[in-house]
């Protein structure tokens, strides 16, 4: 899952990052309106956490700009702008929530983790494909009753797959979602995680549930159609 931050503070900016970087999530970061809207447009990010003041002008100008454009990835702003009136014309303006500074980062993950949720239209935090189970919420696998241990990029790259499940993800979109600009890894990184994830998932004697398609990519599925 990649996140977009943008917050002008650059202790608040420091601490989000290492918050979601330590859970998984591949982060960007921005400190203005400018530079915001900017990588807003140009990547596609699983949720956005968005100040309203901001240096070179208003976050909801953002927001509002972004969902003219047609873009429904969600929006949490975070802001110390907590009055009734302000929570209203941000949520009224297209974001998805709102969380008042300072706050708790159990809580910021929480709603971050059900924005994300809504987004791949799945109430349930449990993915359930054939007998494997990602609980999206406690971010712990199993299949059937065995548990699977995964480190948080394998995770990171099983979840994608399980939202997806069924339908092939290339790797430019699983590269996408899991590094942020700033990372200059091997090509192949993302084959070496889905290596890994087969080690643990598809054991002998197993159905195999990850499929490589030739020239695409990868699904996750009971069987290859």
């Amino acid at each position: 899952m990649r996140i977009l931050v943008v917050e002008d503070e650059p202790s608040v900016r420091e601490n989000l990052k290492e918050l979601l970087a330590s859970e998984g999530y591949a982060v960007d970061a921005a400190q203005t309106a400018e530079d915001g809207a900017y990588l807003m447009r140009e990547n596609d990010y699983d949720a956005v956490i968005l100040d309203i003041v901001l240096p070179d002008g208003s976050g909801l100008d953002v927001l509002k700009k972004f969902r003219q454009g047609g873009n429904a990835v969600p929006v949490l702003i975070l802001s110390a702008l907590g009055g009734i009136i302000d929570r209203v014309s941000g949520l009224d303006t297209g974001a998805d929530d709102y969380l008042v500074k300072p706050f708790v980062s159990a809580e910021l993950l929480a709603r971050l983790r059900a924005l994300v949720r809504r987004r791949y239209v799945q109430l349930d935090p449990v993915i359930r494909v054939a007998d494997l189970a990602i609980d999206t919420k406690a971010r712990k696998v199993s299949r059937g009753k065995r548990t699977i241990e995964l480190k948080p990029k394998e995770y990171a790259v099983l979840e994608i797959l399980a939202r997806n499940a069924g339908t092939p993800v290339t790797r430019a979109m699983m590269w996408e979602h899991l590094y942020d600009w700033d990372y200059d890894g091997m090509s192949n990184t993302v084959d070496v995680y889905v290596s890994r994830l087969r080690t643990k998932i598809d054991r002998p004697g197993e159905k195999p549930l990850i499929h490589t398609r030739r020239g695409v990519g990868y699904v996750l599925g009971l069987e290859e159609a």
